[in-house]
């Protein structure tokens, strides 16, 4: 048949449209058989700025993946594995939809359910909308009068320390405030009299009931105890918190994935991926954890195959008891069961250039050998000798499966590689002293006797800029001489920066950040510069207060997380005056801080500065493993139930919206494919509350490792 030379270029044209139209529809995100995508509505319209979670137990562990629908309500959950699916919604204004069955490769319309009253949606919001109903004994009754005045311990002289022993200083140090779990009172304590009786006896539980009581007595037995009772007899009658708002912007990229790992007994402290200095180190691989005080293994997630397993820990002294309490009363979810029992005590885990694994770990009974105390020819043993300490360090190796022991002198805690030829891994955790161990030396010879030194904090008070003859504390004060100071717990975090100092945060009220400059010697040359949170004339915080966890950025910059419900910012270049001689108190450089109020409310009865957050550790993301740009600080907000990222001066918070309760001690930033976009990047944390049944999930929940990526927008594959 002959065609018309208009008819065929319509026919070709109509092709061309249609083969475009198709080539379209197989690049499109939903022609993936990995994802699941659709479109969430409920009785009010499209629903956007809501979180569709996908979960199976298919896999060899749980796995969950959690997206944030667009402005559309459209949503896309990508590269899930082969498996079958729970799929539902919730979100701030709902309660949770029903469950629908799904798999890969599946278009899924949801149907999202608006929440009948105030009441049912505020069992969704984060904890610390809750705890922000807390009402802080008023300024006035500061410094307190003891148990026949107003009930708070005369230890506390001002509300500001009271409001840190709630938040990083104390409570919230341990697991999170205002969940579900600790807004309301366990059956087992139904019996008391009254609430303010009953959080006396709640404090008393289990194997951290010890801590918890000395805290509280610490703060005041009567006053905090019916300051808590009050709170939970407030909510049980009907009181509700400030609604949050949804996920916005940037804060709709992000996707969530989880895997369990560890058992339901656990308490793990932190997570490690890769070495900070590289992160494209151990790409894909395995991700170790850390279980302070409760078992003697180190969890392992392989998030290639979603499996778990074990790396078993022993002692060099196999005599040396477990380190954790007895209870001093009954748990209402253990009873009088013992369920932790470790001795190795493992803290921080640290990867190092080649994929070994560095962990501070307890290897022995706290007696120091001989080599470390007076009379020993160990250098740093001659200059300043140690009696004890109560954590050392351990080496596992992937490839071999060896683990080693490192006895230290020092004390450890954290720990960070510096950016030398030695690979010099700092600690923190020493008391007086802060110590090292030139790795580079040790795996040369394995004598970690010789690869080790450690050293006192001394101020350059004379000011003559080398470090003399120093007076300790309680010597009588002497110009001529340097000064040793003796920060509360020595360095709390450890982070060596660019330039090869070293900074650390220094706990207590007010708190402060020092920095470190080794010298060519450091066991007889390092010097210590400190600077305190601004005080004002009257000797209150001008605005934020007690640092906790805290990080440095490749300018310089330090980052930390503050009781206060702030991020602080210090820049030592700021500073106008002297950073050392007699000025130097601490208080020389207050045009170096700036401060950032954490994206929660503020406590119900407080006007100043700050918020119900608290954060226990800020990291500062150096070499852009999420996406947000390089050297963005993010804090582990422990009260949102997020990590918080400050961008530009804005919060973008990566909220986990199941389960509840979400809770991290520290993070990790890992590249594992520089080329493969979003894909190949995010920040990894585990959950690190000591109670891991105060999730929703109750009983029976294990920690979690979390996967934040930041896709380019909420529906890209």
């Amino acid at each position: 048949m002959k065609m018309h030379r208009s008819h065929l270029v319509l026919s070709v044209l109509s092709a061309c449209i249609a083969l475009a139209a198709c080539s379209k529809q197989a690049a499109s995100p939903a022609a993936s058989s990995h994802n699941i995508h659709g479109h969430v509505t409920s009785s009010a319209g499209a629903e956007a700025g809501v979180w569709v979670i996908a979960e199976t137990r298919d896999l060899p562990t749980r796995f969950a993946r959690t997206v944030v629908t667009d402005d559309k309500g459209d949503y896309l959950i990508p590269d899930l594995p082969a498996a079958n699916y729970d799929l539902w919604v919730r979100g701030y204004g709902l309660v949770d939809s029903d469950k629908v069955k799904a798999s890969p490769g599946q278009t899924q319309d949801l149907n999202a359910k608006v929440a009948p009253d105030a009441k049912a949606a505020a069992e969704y919001y984060p904890a610390g909308y809750w705890l922000s109903l807390l009402e802080i004994p008023d300024e006035s009754q500061f410094p307190g009068t003891g148990p026949a005045g107003n009930g708070i311990s005369p230890l506390i002289k001002q509300q500001a320390d009271y409001i840190r022993m709630i938040t990083s200083g104390g409570c919230v140090v341990c697991h999170q405030l205002g969940n579900k779990a600790t807004r309301t009172i366990p059956a087992l304590f139904s019996g008391y009299d009254n609430s303010q009786a009953a959080w006396a006896r709640r404090i008393q539980s289990g194997q951290a009931g010890a801590f918890m009581t000395r805290t509280i007595a610490t703060m005041g037995l009567e006053a905090t105890t019916h300051m808590f009772g009050n709170w939970t007899d407030r909510i049980a009658a009907g009181e509700l918190p400030p609604v949050p708002k949804r996920p916005q912007g940037e804060e709709r990229n992000v996707v969530i994935t989880q895997w369990d790992w560890a058992d339901p007994t656990a308490y793990l402290h932190d997570v490690v991926s890769t070495d900070r200095r590289n992160p494209g180190v151990n790409g894909y691989g395995k991700l170790y954890g850390s279980l302070e005080e409760s078992h003697d293994y180190l969890p392992v997630l392989d998030p290639v195959t979603n499996s778990i397993s074990r790396v078993p820990l022993t002692m060099m002294d196999p005599n040396a008891g477990p380190v954790p309490d007895l209870p001093v009363a009954d748990s209402p979810n253990w009873g009088a069961e013992l369920p932790w029992d470790s001795r190795a005590n493992v803290h921080n885990p640290m990867f190092d250039q080649d994929g070994r694994l560095w962990i501070t770990a307890r290897v022995r009974s706290r007696d120091n050998p001989a080599w470390c105390k007076a009379g020993s020819s160990h250098p740093a043993a001659k200059a300043y000798p140690l009696e004890g300490n109560n954590r050392q360090l351990g080496l596992y190796d992937p490839k071999t499966g060896e683990y080693k022991h490192i006895d230290t002198c020092f004390g450890t805690h954290h720990l960070m590689f510096a950016e030398d030829a030695d690979n010099t891994l700092w600690t923190s955790g020493g008391g007086p002293v802060i110590g090292w161990l030139n790795t580079k030396q040790y795996l040369a010879t394995g004598d970690y006797q010789a690869a080790q030194g450690w050293t006192p904090f001394i101020v350059d008070t004379n000011g003559n800029g080398k470090r003399d003859v120093f007076q300790k504390p309680g010597d009588k004060p002497d110009p001529n001489k340097d000064t040793q100071i003796l920060p509360g717990f020595g360095f709390y975090a450890v982070n060596p920066a660019a330039d090869g100092s070293i900074w650390g945060s220094i706990l207590g009220f007010p708190g402060g950040i020092a920095r470190l400059v080794p010298g060519s010697d450091p066991v007889n040359t390092a010097l210590t510069e400190y600077y305190e949170l601004p005080l004002g004339a009257d000797g209150k915080p001008v605005e934020g207060y007690s640092p906790r966890g805290m990080d440095i950025d490749r300018n310089g910059v330090a980052w930390v997380a503050l009781a206060s419900g702030h991020l602080a910012s210090f820049d030592r270049s700021l500073c106008k005056g002297p950073l050392n001689g007699p000025k130097a108190t601490g208080q020389q450089c207050p045009e170096g801080w700036k401060f950032y109020t954490e994206p929660l409310p503020q406590y119900k009865n407080i006007k100043r500065s700050g918020s119900a957050e608290g954060s226990y550790f800020t990291w500062v993301d150096q070499h852009d493993a999420l996406g947000l740009g390089a050297n963005t600080p993010v804090d582990t907000g422990n009260e949102s139930g997020a990590l918080l990222a400050l961008k530009n001066g804005e919060w973008v918070r990566m909220i986990v919206p199941y389960p509840l309760g979400f809770y991290t001690k520290w993070m990790d930033g890992r590249i594992d494919d520089a080329k493969a976009g979003w894909k190949g990047r995010g920040i990894w944390a585990t959950y690190s509350s000591r109670a891991p049944f105060h999730m929703e999930t109750g009983k029976g929940s294990t920690s979690i490792v979390y996967h934040f990526q930041m896709r380019p927008d909420p529906l890209a594959e």
